[in-house]
């Protein structure tokens, strides 16, 4: 009976490792496809590929979100505040912000969210969304930036999305490095702290 008892324990613990194992190595290999192409806050193209900044802290949002998206930016306004005062804003990082309502969040409605938040329009904070002539693709090109980071998301119709609440930092090659809880969890110190000795 002792006997099957370590064996039953040993299979268990094996068995978590495992997990524990295969979500590291998934998370390890995640990256965002270069190829993707979507238009900023005023309407200009960017490209994930070409954009070697060391580092990118990454945000998902819509702009009728009523609690966690606005929470996170807040907070993330306040981080760039202290990214300015080191010098490292703009210069080896910079943060993304997308919408996963494109349908809703044009540039000009991403503009006028940014605005509410303080948010300066510029090439260090860039808001990202789909060309209103090719929205359904560029959906599809959204979508597929989620899902190579893990979010996910799902509008249940009424407008009020369902969504993962992480933001996410990666490297100039857009390869995933770790990832922090949006909202009231979204801790700055921590964030900041990451970011630095990513910076090293």
């Amino acid at each position: 009976m002792k006997k099957i008892y370590i064996i039953c324990s040993l299979i268990v613990v094996l068995g978590i490792a495992a997990g524990i194992t295969f979500f590291l190595i998934r998370d390890a290999n995640m990256a965002i496809p270069g190829d993707v192409t979507l238009i900023n806050q005023n309407g200009e193209s960017y490209t994930f590929g070409n954009d070697r900044t060391k580092l990118k802290l990454i945000e998902f949002i819509y702009t009728n979100c009523p609690d966690v998206c606005p929470t996170t930016t807040v907070k993330m306004a306040e981080l760039k505040n202290e990214l300015i005062k080191s010098g490292d804003f703009g210069n080896k990082i910079k943060f993304i912000t997308i919408t996963i309502d494109p349908y809703n969040d044009t540039p000009d409605k991403l503009l006028n969210y940014m605005k509410a938040f303080g948010v300066e329009n510029s090439d260090s904070w860039i808001f990202l969304t789909g060309e209103k002539e090719n929205i359904k693709k560029d959906h599809e090109k959204i979508r597929r930036v989620a899902e190579s980071l893990q979010f996910q998301y799902k509008d249940p119709g009424n407008g009020q999305f369902i969504h993962t609440t992480f933001t996410y930092l990666v490297d100039e090659n857009n390869n995933f490095i770790t990832k922090f809880p949006m909202g009231k969890d979204f801790n700055k110190t921590e964030v900041y702290n990451k970011i630095k000795d990513k910076m090293n």
